[in-house]
């Protein structure tokens, strides 16, 4: 950025486009939503704006209408939850998830006992992908409501997972750039997030199957109303209308804004801890500073609607 300086100082110039110093807009709740106790459970706020630990509930008993109504109204105000000591199995982990909707499939991800649940194992001979900023499936019309991840195996050290909230990086965008950015689309595909360690003939498999999607650059969140900054960087190919320099120029900039401490919440991993985040409202980075050691997890994710 360049600034008007006295005439005393030297002239100075920084890099354009980069995240500046100063306050930010920590805004968690919508506007004219106030602060409610909850009733049927403990909450204890990790992050300024994002992340909670839940304490008194079972994940494995059922659900009422009235405890999920709780829990809905704690991820719609914290967006990521975290429960600990749950030791439930992997039809329990479904069966919690289903509250939330119909759950997915997913072809590029191994499986677990199920159809409905993808199995992350990472060994010293299998690294890791998922240290990237992203939100999942955002290659799908209808990308994910939400995920229930259960880590199966804890490495001894590392392995932690963040989590950013997209509508406090959109907040904080100066006014013309989200003048600029809200009503545009971009594209969303498949084939970057998973080309560089999945089987091509897999990809090539599923390629007519899965198109690119267009969806907003910034999406109201269906529940919420919060315009939420929605391009990330391992299914984001493109801002539609504008040529390729401006638009990874542009695209760059927002990729940028989850790497804001400020907007994140970090997990440490425990045995029979779990995490359950609102897809719609958040971006994730998997840690990936554990190897040799293995770490083992199970993710259950629910149908979204799409974007507008």
């Amino acid at each position: 950025m360049s600034v008007d300086l006295p005439a005393r100082l030297r002239s100075s110039v920084t890099p354009d486009d980069g995240i500046l110093e100063g306050p930010r807009v920590l805004r968690r709740l919508p506007d004219g939503v106030e602060e409610r106790p909850y009733e049927l459970f403990t909450l204890r706020p990790l992050g300024r704006v994002i992340g909670a630990e839940i304490s008194g509930v079972d994940l494995g008993a059922p659900v009422s209408p009235r405890l999920r109504a709780e829990l809905n109204r704690a991820l719609l105000e914290w967006k990521v939850l975290f429960f600990r000591d749950q030791r439930i199995t992997s039809q329990q982990q479904r069966a919690f998830a289903a509250n939330w909707g119909e759950l997915e499939t997913n072809p590029f991800i191994a499986r677990g006992d199920s159809d409905q649940v993808v199995r992350f194992t990472r060994t010293a001979g299998m690294p890791g992908y998922e240290n990237i900023w992203h939100t999942d499936v955002t290659w799908r019309p209808n990308p994910a409501l939400g995920s229930v991840l259960r880590l199966v195996e804890v490495p001894p050290i590392g392995g932690d997972t963040m989590w950013a909230d997209m509508a406090a990086a959109y907040d904080n965008l100066p006014a013309d750039v989200r003048e600029r950015i809200d009503g545009l689309t971009a594209v969303h595909d498949f084939v970057p997030g998973f080309d560089r360690f999945t089987d091509p003939d897999l990809l090539a498999q599923w390629q007519d199957a899965y198109p690119p999607v267009e969806h907003p650059v910034v999406r109201t969140h269906p529940e919420t109303g919060r315009r939420t900054l929605f391009v990330n960087q391992a299914f984001t190919t493109h801002i539609t209308g504008l040529d390729r320099a401006e638009s990874d120029r542009l695209l760059r900039y927002l990729f940028l804004q989850a790497h804001t401490p400020e907007f994140q919440v970090r997990f440490r991993w425990e045995p029979d801890s779990v995490a359950f985040w609102d897809n719609r409202a958040t971006q994730h980075y998997a840690v990936n500073d554990y190897h040799p050691h293995v770490r083992v997890a199970e993710r259950v994710a629910i149908v979204g609607d799409r974007p507008y």
